[in-house]
């Protein structure tokens, strides 16, 4: 059976996306403004992780893939740092600061939790380069990596509208801010324009990042068995660590979950859930990681706001799960809704 992996796959080897990101904002062609700590010290990129660190088999571990790859090309020291519990914007900026005063290069902030203070400390080492993904952070070594996640969300609601028999969906945010609300507006969007009748089922786990909606698997699972009881058969979740009670829970009532960030089906932790794991919607964190890592070893370090969207292959959706085949129209409409979307005739909404 054909599969869409030319039209939805996301790589996150990405030369393209480095160059792609660089017609998309603007970038220094001073190296000394970001690459001469790096090259005295033999110490490259450093990122700084978001709430649920490394292993969330989400958000953190795609940025993780992207430093892995500059590591293994560029033959480079690098770090990756955990967040801890309660920190403060204090804490975020001495953890900054630690790693532009230790001479990695660039820094990067996985998360816009780090937005204050990444601001505060890009204008002390102005001859580091910084980066934060998710949000944007004027300054003139500064880049901002933040993705279209409407579009990639949108291609997740036409698979859900596909894929659902009882005709009522779920979607699960782990705060209640407006990145996670672009999530909803395309999922809903997407469920709505491929089948009207389709009720969309959503809640949020928490008002703020502190009570841990990012971090709470099992607030995730309580939330989707709500919706379960409610007679959703597919439930989508943008939750972080906490998305994996939703995955949980989907499997548990054999449904369908929809993963996110990474391509969860392939996550060895989630592997005993895998056969619910319909498909996700895909944010190449990675990439977007290895493109400023990239620039900034070539001497010309990105600055500006660097978009990643469906034109750049920067969000997508997976197709890993061969179930996703044999639903009736699915892969069709998945790249119809992708042809739509790049080509400006289907405009999908950020609220």
């Amino acid at each position: 059976m054909r599969r869409i992996s030319s039209l939805t796959r996301v790589a996150v080897g990405v030369a393209s996306l480095a160059l792609a990101a660089t017609a998309c904002g603007g970038t220094s062609n001073d190296s000394d403004k970001g690459s001469g700590d790096s090259s005295k010290t033999g110490k490259g990129l450093a990122i700084a992780y978001d709430v649920g660190g490394k292993g969330d088999q989400s958000f953190n571990d795609a940025a993780y893939e992207g430093l892995k790859k500059a590591k293994a090309e560029f033959k480079y020291a690098t770090a990756d740092i955990e967040p801890t519990d309660g920190e403060t914007d204090a804490d975020k900026e001495q953890r900054l600061a630690s790693l532009a005063k230790q001479g990695y290069n660039p820094v990067i902030g996985i998360g816009f939790a780090y937005g204050p203070a990444l601001e505060a400390v890009a204008k002390k080492y102005p001859k580091t380069s910084f980066g934060i993904v998710d949000s944007v952070v004027e300054g003139d070594n500064v880049a901002s990596l933040v993705f279209a996640e409407q579009e990639s969300s949108y291609l997740a609601g036409v698979a859900a509208a596909k894929a659902t028999k009882s005709n009522t969906v779920g979607f699960v945010g782990g705060v209640d801010i407006p990145l996670i609300h672009k999530f909803e507006a395309g999922y809903k969007q997407g469920v709505k324009d491929t089948k009207p009748g389709v009720k969309v089922l959503s809640q949020y786990l928490t008002q703020t990042a502190e009570e841990g909606g990012f971090s709470s698997p099992d607030k995730g699972k309580a939330a989707a068995e709500g919706q379960i009881e409610k007679k959703a058969d597919v439930v989508y979740q943008a939750a972080g660590l906490s998305g994996q009670g939703v995955i949980e829970a989907a499997a548990k009532a054999k449904v369908w979950a929809i993963g996110v960030d990474s391509d969860q089906y392939k996550q060895e932790a989630l592997a005993k859930y895998k056969d619910y794991i319909l498909t996700s919607a895909l944010k190449d964190v990675g990439g977007a990681v290895y493109s400023l890592a990239k620039s900034v070893k070539d001497g010309k370090p990105l600055t500006g706001t660097q978009t990643f969207d469906l034109k750049v292959n920067g969000v997508g959706l997976a197709d890993s799960n061969p179930k996703m085949a044999e639903i009736s129209g699915l892969t069709d409409a998945v790249a119809k809704a992708k042809e739509g979307i790049v080509g400006g005739s289907i405009k999908v909404k950020t609220e």
